[in-house]
């Protein structure tokens, strides 16, 4: 179905409302606190404290994967919306703060009474890795009451992250969401987050991928969990079956654009690692801020490259540099 009404966002996202708490850590510290390296952790209150309490000095600001690729879509001059749930709170007025100040619309109400706002610790050790460790806090209250469907109806595209496949009720909003958006011609975009995100919920994710899922994006590891093979080339054949368009990112190798029987292979932008949080956030944004402008499927991905490039290049997953000015080059 086709809506006449044009979209007045270009990207609503949907995701967990957290706010990290970044610091250095050494292997060592890793080992010691049983972490694997450059993974997510879901943690509860008390593992939340001690590992806060045990981690050096650290940099908060708001996070959550969906969160970052809005804040960095409305960087590069896209209309972005994003529906997340906070506490009322400390760190919940933090998370609100900073994405309004980047420019991304919050109309979520925050969580009265119940859960603290979620915070993720991230710990950055000198490879650049992130190993993130995610208490959900008040985000396991998002639900399907939180999906405002004429907001839904309002974007060209919404976007969901897969994490969010974690707290129960937050399923449940996917379908709504996705309900809505394809009843008013739109369309949704789905991320796979996190290799092992993928291999908690598979046969949710690959029917979700199959049935509902317009645009996805993956790392090389997701795919090929979400498809349990060890051959890209297999996974990709799958997904171009699956999905009308796919970006799959490949590190340093860059990506991989695939689209009906088109395929782009994107170049990586060099750059120094500093941390890699938020890459795969930035590359979305990248790409789906290009999509809004008609930009061709090559395109979408360089700008995917950039902000990815720009993302790993500083602590902190939100952009710090001039976006727009990079890509002009």
């Amino acid at each position: 179905m086709t809506n006449a009404t044009p979209p007045s966002l270009d990207l609503l996202g949907i995701g967990n409302a957290i706010v990290d708490v970044l610091a250095r850590a050494e292997d060592g510290f890793l080992a010691a606190q049983s972490m694997t390296k450059g993974s997510m952790a879901l943690i509860d209150t008390a593992a939340a404290e001690r590992i806060y309490a045990a981690m050096g000095p650290g940099v908060e600001g708001s996070g959550g994967s969906a969160a970052n690729t809005c804040a960095v879509a409305a960087a590069l001059g896209a209309r972005v919306g994003f529906l997340g749930k906070v506490a009322a709170d400390e760190l919940g007025r933090v998370f609100a703060h900073d994405i309004q100040a980047a420019g991304v619309r919050f109309p979520t109400a925050p969580l009265s009474g119940g859960a603290p706002t979620a915070r993720c610790l991230i710990l950055v050790t000198p490879d650049g890795q992130r190993t993130m460790n995610t208490f959900l806090g008040a985000c396991v209250a998002f639900g399907p009451d939180d999906v405002d469907e004429a907001e839904v109806a309002s974007a060209a595209v919404t976007y969901l992250e897969g994490y969010l496949f974690d707290p129960p009720e937050a399923k449940a909003a996917f379908f709504k969401a996705s309900k809505a958006a394809h009843a008013a011609g739109r369309k949704i975009a789905l991320t796979l987050s996190d290799p092992f995100c993928v291999g908690r919920h598979r046969a949710a994710f690959q029917a979700f991928v199959k049935n509902e899922t317009d645009i996805l994006f993956a790392n090389g590891a997701e795919i090929l969990s979400l498809y349990e093979t060890e051959d890209l080339e297999a996974a990709v054949a799958r997904v171009r079956q699956e999905v009308s368009l796919a970006a799959i990112t490949r590190s340093e190798h860059g990506s991989m654009v695939v689209a009906g029987a088109g395929q782009w292979q994107v170049a990586a932008v060099p750059t120094q690692v500093v941390d890699t949080t938020g890459a795969g956030d930035a590359y979305a944004a990248g790409f789906l801020a290009a999509l809004a402008q008609g930009k061709p499927m090559a395109e979408c991905g360089r700008w995917g490259s950039v902000a990815a490039a720009e993302a790993i290049s500083h602590f902190g997953a939100r952009p710090q540099a001039d976006l727009k000015a990079l890509l002009a080059g």
